[in-house]
């Protein structure tokens, strides 16, 4: 069964989200962690391996080209992960949010081919990544690489990971109780009219759906109105504008 839209973003400005025991199962329950993990965008570590990575341009980055295929390849099974918590209904839900633009996705390819990526849902100055996969050394390093970039250009405040792993760790996640974390996701998400489902959605429906983002480009204006759900990025921005985006400290 879809999981409602207005629901599924209600819940995560609640700091809850959705999971699943397993890729057959329908049933969905809600998750609201004791200790959350976050990736402070003024943290992250870029090593100079994965810097040497990103500048080289090994990889093409785009981002909402291949949502559906990135969230199937975060499904699949893995030899340390036999089964996932991304089900059918969870699927098909967050599709409907990406049509709604208000999930998004992160791609990295390699000759044509789509080996490494993440996808997660945008709302307000949060996004909260849901999962991601690797097909290739440092792929999924480096479209999360290109997320923080992202982020941090575009004045969002919270980048959500839900549970640490040692990878997140590597990567500069840290991880808090849970209400320290609702603190920042109230600071977040102040402004979004999300005791309106109309207004909520109109702003998304009458967002750009091209791939319009340039990391290097001005900032909108300030506006009156919330911040705008939509998250995009358009190519090509070279790997060496991305490197240097991370290491600069405001």
């Amino acid at each position: 069964m879809l999981i409602d839209p207005f629901m599924l973003l209600r819940a995560y400005a609640m700091g809850l989200f959705p999971m699943s025991d397993d890729r057959d199962t329908d049933e969905v329950f809600w998750v609201e962690p004791k200790k959350r993990a976050i990736l402070p965008l003024d943290g992250f570590h870029l090593s100079r391996s994965l810097a040497k990575t990103i500048r080289s341009g090994q990889f093409q980055v785009t981002a909402n080209r291949a949502f559906g295929e990135v969230v199937k390849l975060c499904a699949e099974a893995a030899p340390d992960r036999p089964t996932t918590w991304i089900n059918g209904p969870i699927e098909q839900s967050y599709g409907r949010l990406h049509e709604l633009h208000f999930a998004h996705s992160v791609e990295c390819w390699s000759n044509g081919a789509l080996v490494g990526g993440l996808y997660g849902v945008g709302l307000g100055r949060a996004f909260f990544g849901e999962s991601m996969f690797s097909r290739a050394t440092d792929a999924s390093k480096v479209a999360l690489a290109w997320l923080v970039a992202r982020l941090r250009f575009a004045g969002f405040t919270l980048l959500d990971c839900q549970f640490m792993t040692s990878h997140l760790r590597s990567l500069g996640a840290i991880e808090m109780r849970q209400k320290a974390y609702l603190s920042l996701l109230s600071a977040a998400v102040e402004g979004v009219p999300l005791g309106d489902a109309g207004a909520l959605f109109a702003s998304a429906e009458g967002a750009a759906a091209s791939l319009a983002f340039d990391p290097l480009a001005e900032p909108e204006a300030e506006r009156d109105v919330p911040p705008s759900p939509v998250f995009t990025v358009s190519g090509p921005v070279s790997g060496q504008a991305i490197a240097q985006l991370l290491t600069q400290t405001s």
